[in-house]
């Protein structure tokens, strides 16, 4: 019935995929009480992110904005219909802000849930090397936002448990700000041993300021470069 659910939610088809994952052991306690996660992905334009060179567009910076705000009311209008199954839900949003950022999460650059962890679970990809969620679908070109449960029927997904990167570094190569050392990932493997979340943020900072005249946290360089999905 879930299912069903997301299906009415998610149209077109084409533009969404999903996953239903095991949480257990997993979750911050603030959670507690809850061991389900449905994990949601969109699809980002390819068009507007194919016109990403050497740092964020305008273009793309309203594009990933506007996509978040969907995502958002999406999971809020699928949470009040899986409250109607009598079932306990809780929409996180696909973002925090930049305030949140530098305040909130500045010691960790880690928030209370990861949603490409709930989406590695779910099974819908791997972590790639510049900590982007992979997807066979659309590659890293999407965006996520995820819902718990604390019951699910049915069957959940299928984990991935390793990257398929293999030895491709395309990403790490074109990373302006050396944010990855090439080390594949697994789920035996922290972020931080891999990718430096604070070079990655403080380019960010920097593109807001010189490329978009914000105070936003965007580059979309490695979405755009990864042969996967293209």
């Amino acid at each position: 019935m879930i299912d069903g659910i997301l299906r009415y939610h998610l149209r077109p088809e084409s533009r969404y995929l999903f996953g239903f994952a095991d949480m257990s052991g997993l979750l911050d306690d603030k959670f507690h009480g809850y061991r389900y996660a449905i994990s949601i992905g969109r699809g980002l334009d390819y068009s507007i992110v194919d016109r990403i060179k050497d740092g964020p567009t305008p273009e793309y910076y309203a594009h990933y904005r506007d996509v978040n705000t969907e995502l958002a009311d999406i999971a809020s209008k699928v949470a009040v219909d899986i409250r109607k199954l009598q079932t306990d839900v809780i929409a996180i949003p696909p973002s925090v802000s930049t305030a949140e950022l530098d305040t909130t999460y500045r010691d960790t650059l880690r928030t209370d849930l990861s949603h490409k962890m709930v989406a590695t679970r779910a099974g819908l990809g791997w972590i790639g090397k510049t900590d982007l969620l992979i997807t066979k679908k659309f590659g890293p070109r999407l965006r996520l936002t995820s819902l718990l449960l604390k019951e699910i029927p049915g069957k959940v997904s299928s984990p991935v448990n390793k990257s398929k990167c293999g030895s491709c570094a395309i990403c790490v190569e074109a990373c302006p700000a050396t944010a990855a050392n090439g080390r594949n990932w697994d789920v035996t493997v922290d972020r931080d041993e891999i990718y430096d979340a604070w070079k990655c943020r403080n380019q960010c900072v920097e593109f807001g300021l010189s490329r978009l005249s914000a105070n936003a946290r965007v580059c979309g360089i490695c979405v755009a470069v990864c042969p996967i999905g293209q």
